[in-house]
């Protein structure tokens, strides 16, 4: 069967029926998300979309991120590790190319029509993308395959795949939504008695606090507030990728209307902390937060944040909610569970590649955690 690929840099270039085949089964490869990185994605970041044709047909999408490190320091902490794990992972790669979303957790890399293909189909035409992309875009040091599930990532055991390092990080935190939870009060009961009491304390430290759902208005209103907060977080995160520009929670709520939203967290008048979802059919996608790092402990606000998403999600009835793969043990708290995601590596240097599953894992190494289990 003859395939053609087309790469796009620009949402105005995707064919009409992208959404009907594609974004309307997953949001994060939908025209208006795409146009979001257009417009607001991370400085070192640059992002491609490939449309796969069948017979002129569209039948799939895949997207591409484009990671430069050249003038990044991913390991944020000013500590000698970290310099010396900073030095050693620019010496490594300078630029990584990723099948995926690095912006989120989860197989939010590309979605095929079923009906037109199989997935024994699917697997040799990205590798016919990553190699596509090499060789007409630009040739970067890794290429990454991105976050994929256990009965997923074994079938890319082709030829191709054999030089890739399978690995696996942090795990995918994610909460089933129950049937019997029609409201907040439901999931709380389903609590031992020891979470329960966890939970009611934290949200008697939050009762003078104002939370509010914000408005495009209101966003651009307080979107320097916004970004100081999120900073907050992300500076005192010990490893990461890139910083969003201060725009960006504004062109998310452009593009993508109802199904962004973003609450804010208000004491006397100010903006204290703030943290946003992604609906995307029925699941939720926790994305970036932030908060006031001197009243985080006294308000717990990320335990507040958490309660606000189960909520959210269990009086809308969403499915899941997944939480993405930081902050581990507090996320278990709530009742989100480790769900192992894999991904593949290679790098483009021959000589490199062969120590791969030695080199990875000292970059990029897993954290020790306990799970807490809050249900009866």
């Amino acid at each position: 069967m003859s395939y053609k690929l087309t790469i796009y840099k620009s949402s105005s270039a995707l064919p009409e029926n992208w959404n009907l085949i594609i974004g309307d089964h997953n949001i994060m490869l939908s025209k208006e998300y795409f146009h979001v990185l257009e417009t607001s994605s991370p400085e070192n970041m640059d992002c491609y979309l490939i449309g796969f044709f069948q017979h002129e047909e569209l039948i799939g999408g895949a997207l591409f991120q484009y990671l430069s490190f050249r003038y990044h320091s991913t390991f944020q902490k000013n500590e000698v590790w970290c310099n010396i794990r900073n030095f050693f992972a620019k010496k490594l790669s300078r630029d990584v190319m990723i099948l995926g979303n690095n912006m989120l957790t989860g197989q939010n890399g590309f979605y095929f029509n079923p009906e037109k293909i199989n997935l024994e189909q699917v697997i040799p035409l990205l590798n016919d993308a990553v190699d596509k992309m090499q060789n007409e875009i630009r040739k970067t040091s890794l290429i990454i395959y991105k976050d994929y599930q256990a009965n997923f990532i074994t079938h890319f055991k082709g030829n191709e795949y054999k030089s890739y390092f399978r690995f696996s990080v942090q795990p995918n935190m994610m909460l089933k939504i129950r049937d019997h939870w029609k409201g907040f009060d439901d999931y709380l009961n389903d609590f031992s008695k020891k979470y329960r009491t966890r939970a009611k304390s934290a949200r008697k430290k939050i009762e003078k606090t104002e939370k509010s759902e914000l408005s495009l208005p209101d966003i651009i209103r307080y979107q320097t507030q916004l970004d100081l907060l999120y900073q907050n977080v992300a500076d005192n995160a010990p490893f990461n990728t890139f910083f969003l520009p201060e725009n960006h929670f504004r062109s998310m709520k452009e593009n993508l209307g109802r199904n962004f939203k973003i609450f804010g967290y208000f004491l006397e008048g100010q903006l204290i902390g703030f943290y946003t979802l992604i609906l995307n059919s029925e699941d939720i996608d926790t994305y970036f937060l932030g908060y006031n790092k001197e009243l985080q402990k006294e308000k717990q606000l990320y335990l507040n944040m958490l309660l606000d998403m189960v909520e959210f999600a269990v009086t809308n009835q969403f499915k899941r909610v997944i939480f993405g793969r930081t902050a581990l043990e507090i996320k278990s708290t709530v009742g989100a569970e480790p769900f192992e995601i894999f991904g593949l590596i290679r790098h483009n240097s021959f000589i490199i590649n062969p120590f791969m599953s030695s080199v990875f894992p000292s970059i990029s190494p897993k954290i020790d955690w306990v799970q807490r289990k809050p249900f009866k």
